[in-house]
């Protein structure tokens, strides 16, 4: 095995893919010589030429729509979109095309793409950099929204998104690209999709977190440990599809919840699994679920963004008024 940072494993999946089919394609803006603004494409199109991994018009709209129509005709492209808070621009082809083709079609076309995109706070991005929108992904039937806490399933997580018969949304968090190292193999491997996995046990609460939140999660943990509460943390990594199982099963043992998300509280992944919960395992609960968000509001100038971002502490706080409920 490798120590690799989060953006050295993506690298590291998308030259296995563009190895192992050649129907595979990566582009977007600045993906080709320069790297990309993260160097996630560095080394890519020199190795697999300009025809594989190649450089677009600054333009989403114009990129998904490519994207989408050569997923219907044999190819799978991984098109970037450089900031997920550009998004917009391509709403159309992301919400309007690509999660309807199977169903429109009568599974006659698949639309087998994976647009990659950072975000995510505490980087001290401009405006529209960081913003949390997998909520907006999320809420729309036939898309898969993807989104690794670690290098190790970024790596495995973007390979078996790569090779889905459907749209899937990869989202990374840019506060983990080069955070931390971990053992990730060099081998191809997969983790499929729609699978949480639980990253602690525990007995007394359930903490379901996903992306950078996760390791607020494990750092709030620790800490409660210390006054004696043993906290289970359930990272997602997709949030659509939701494995509610994983967190039920959890929840049933330690009849308490705090679901973390770092996007605003107003609707979102967390108010969904909230809901999942009460209605499936309410008997089993001994305190309300509670979530821990940031405030409703656009998100903040760089300046504040550190007060406006939840963190370990608001877990914490959480936890305490649960178990003291």
């Amino acid at each position: 095995m490798a120590q690799m940072t989060m953006i050295q494993a993506i690298t590291n999946a998308l030259h296995t893919e563009l190895k192992n089919d050649e129907n595979v394609l990566v582009f977007g803006e600045d993906v080709g010589q320069n790297g990309g603004v993260f160097r996630a494409t560095e080394g890519l199109q020199e190795e697999f030429g300009e025809e594989r991994v190649f450089d677009t018009p600054l333009a989403e709209s114009g990129i998904i729509g490519l994207a989408v129509g050569m997923s219907t005709q044999g190819l799978r492209p991984v098109p970037e979109i450089q900031f997920f808070g550009f998004v917009f621009e391509a709403m159309d082809a992301v919400s309007g095309q690509a999660a309807r083709m199977r169903y429109r079609s009568g599974g006659r076309w698949h639309a087998p793409m994976t647009i990659r995109s950072p975000f995510g706070g505490g980087v001290h991005t401009p405006e529209l950099h960081a913003d949390s929108l997998e909520g907006l992904m999320a809420q729309q039937p036939g898309l898969k929204v993807v989104i690794p806490s670690n290098p190790y399933d970024a790596k495995g997580l973007l390979i078996q998104s790569i090779r889905d018969n459907d749209p899937v949304i990869f989202l990374e968090h840019m506060k983990l690209y080069r955070s931390f190292r971990e053992e990730v193999p060099e081998e191809e491997y997969t983790i499929d999709l729609g699978k949480a996995n639980v990253k602690r046990e525990g007995s007394d609460i359930t903490f379901v977190a996903y992306g950078a939140m996760v390791h607020a999660a494990l750092k709030a943990a620790d800490e409660l440990k210390e006054e004696g509460i043993e906290a289970e943390v359930i990272d997602l990594r997709t949030v659509a599809p939701v494995d509610i199982d994983t967190i039920i099963e959890s929840v049933e043992k330690t009849n308490r919840a705090v679901v973390i998300q770092e996007a605003q509280k107003q609707a979102g992944i967390a108010a969904s699994i909230v809901s999942e919960i009460q209605e499936r395992a309410i008997l089993h609960l001994e305190a309300p679920v509670l979530r821990v968000t940031a405030p409703d509001t656009v998100y903040p100038f760089s300046e504040a963004e550190e007060v406006w971002l939840p963190n370990h502490k608001d877990i914490v706080e959480k936890a305490k008024q649960s178990i003291n409920f």
